[in-house]
């Protein structure tokens, strides 16, 4: 097969930029997905839902063999990879997240200018955003009215009591309910601004670009089901990919234009295999260097993130099970010397699983919205079926710490808060660690198994604090962590989360950056034929869910692209 641009990663990015770039009649476009397909006509329940708790922990739509290490290293010598769950479907993340629609600050736009991506400032980068939006609640100069993504914010029939008793609870304690998440940059509580259409449903770029019209583009072929190993090069210059079926025959694509969609994770993994990446590293593997790149995989950064739960009394649980379930956000800022504002944030669950359990659970799960930690991923074999070795080394920087033991502390005193009589139980320390990510997986003997859980704790009246401490915590209380502050800090160290939002591992830089990888425009450093249009591109973090920053960065490389820059 041969084409004009090859688009591999059919993700939040690779949709937007096959039906942006297939605009073009004169170009031939294949986008190449590794995960089964997404349509209209055959979208899954469990995708479509507004409640993606089923979605994103069904091993059918993630790589299910993909692991990270969390912790850091030198503190954590005994730590174990844990699953890191990353969609393998057509849409991608935006096929299974958290439906979050939120962009960050835009401080974030001009630190990525001022680390060497010129012209990612917010200036540049709002006017792509307010175009990709049709924003149901507000416009003005911060919103758009227009765009394929219909945006809105949970509204007053969809909040459950809990959620909105703990906005309330907030507020009190001087943290303003604010009406937009996406408005003026500002500390508060916000109902969140979700990504559901004027159906309720979900929109992944699956549906909301590749539309059944774009679909039917005569230039536009969609390989679904299919895995890209290895990009080909003559020389230096890129001339397509090898690509392989569910049935394991392999085949070539030639191309005069890559572009790499692939996310943080793999558009990396994809360059080192294909020999762009540190020297040293590539040989000891017997992999031929194409480009020496020390970037490539370096940067590595996620929101680290820990949990307070509380049971909840039956009339303050989610009336309606299928519904979304990150329903508002708390956003603040923890004041350490050289933090930005806003550097904080708290999902305010209205539940915690798909399962019994987690229907009468309600948790409020926070985030190092601006993190300082940075970690690395590199090959564990030249196979192209061996997922790399991924470690986050989340608080390996003291500051991220010292703010996830801040925010359990105040996740404690907010649940514990009078205003909070009523409508909470027992409240105890929450996580999401490998032994919990094996009792979510959807099915029916997790489904029992937590029912049976449920009516226990439901039943057990003045017993339940215990029997959550002895099943649920395995021992650990609240009270026992904030009363210590070694055991608080050992809790933190083992227990720390992501949040499933890698980043930065591609990033962009200037020519003479021996840590960058790509240029502004996205083109791999030091190559010719390759870009690069995903999350790995950003130098830092946002302080946003980072879907909503992946799709505006596929818009505006594909714009690069059809602008012949």
């Amino acid at each position: 097969m041969n084409t004009d641009i090859l688009i591999l990663g059919g993700g939040s990015a690779g949709c937007v930029l096959a039906a942006r770039l297939s605009e073009d009649p004169r170009q031939d476009v294949i986008l190449v997905e590794a995960g089964r397909n997404v349509t209209v006509g055959d979208i899954p329940a469990e995708v479509q839902a507004r409640y993606p708790g089923r979605a994103y922990l069904d091993t059918s739509n993630i790589w299910s063999k993909l692991t990270a290490l969390m912790g850091d290293t030198a503190r954590n010598a005994g730590r174990r990879p844990r699953r890191y769950e990353q969609a393998r479907i057509l849409g991608g993340g935006s096929a299974i997240n958290a439906l979050m629609a939120n962009r960050g600050a835009p401080g974030d736009y001009d630190e990525w200018e001022a680390l060497g991506a010129q012209g990612w400032n917010w200036e540049a980068c709002l006017p792509v955003f307010r175009a990709m939006e049709a924003d149901r609640d507000f416009d003005g100069t911060l919103h758009g009215s227009s765009g394929p993504l219909v945006l809105r914010r949970i509204g007053d029939a969809q909040i459950s009591p809990f959620v909105a008793r703990v906005m309330t609870t907030l507020d009190r304690r001087g943290y303003p309910i604010r009406p937009d998440q996406n408005g003026l940059w500002q500390d508060g509580t916000f109902r969140g601004v979700v990504a559901v259409d004027d159906r309720g449903e979900r929109q992944p770029t699956s549906l909301a670009y590749l539309t059944p019209e774009v679909r039917r583009r005569a230039n536009l072929t969609i390989l679904t089901g299919h895995v890209a190993t290895r990009l080909l090069f003559e020389g230096t210059r890129a001339i397509g990919a090898e690509v392989e079926t569910a049935g394991s025959r392999r085949f070539t694509i030639t191309a005069r234009h890559v572009v790499l969609a692939a996310g943080a994770i793999h558009s990396p993994t994809l360059l080192l295999r294909s020999g762009i990446g540190p020297a040293e590293e590539l040989r000891a593997l017997g992999i031929p260097v194409v480009c020496d790149r020390r970037g490539v995989g370096r940067n590595l950064m996620e929101h680290p993130s820990i949990a307070v739960a509380t049971w909840l009394p039956p009339r303050l649980r989610e009336r309606n099970p299928g519904e979304h379930h990150e329903q508002s956000i708390w956003r603040y800022s923890s004041g350490l010397p050289g933090t930005p504002a806003g550097d904080m944030h708290a999902a305010i669950l209205s539940r915690a699983g798909w399962h019994s359990v987690g229907l009468r659970t309600g948790s409020l799960f926070f985030w190092v919205n601006k993190s300082c930690s940075r970690g690395f991923l590199r090959l564990a074999s030249r196979d192209s079926s061996v997922e790399p070795e991924v470690d986050f080394r989340m608080l390996s920087d003291e500051r991220d710490l010292v703010r996830l033991k801040a925010a359990l502390r105040m996740g404690g005193e907010v649940l514990l808060d009078p205003g909070m009589d009523g409508a909470r139980d027992v409240v105890f320390p929450a996580s999401y660690t490998p032994r919990v990510a094996r009792i979510a997986v959807p099915g029916a003997w997790n489904a029992m198994q937590r029912g049976v859980l449920a009516g226990l704790l439901d039943w057990a009246g003045p017993l339940r604090a215990a029997l959550i401490h002895a099943v649920v915590t395995q021992g650990i209380t609240l009270r026992g962590l904030l009363s210590d502050d070694d055991a608080l800090t050992d809790f933190v160290r083992t227990n720390v989360g992501g949040t499933w939002h890698p980043s930065g591992t591609c990033r962009m830089g200037r020519a003479d950056d021996p840590e960058a990888v790509t240029s502004p425009l996205g083109t791999v450093l030091g190559v010719e034929g390759v870009r690069v249009a995903d999350a790995s591109l950003m130098p830092s973090i946002p302080r946003a869910n980072t879907n909503m920053p992946t799709i505006m960065i596929a818009e505006r490389i594909a714009g690069f692209i059809r602008d012949g820059r």
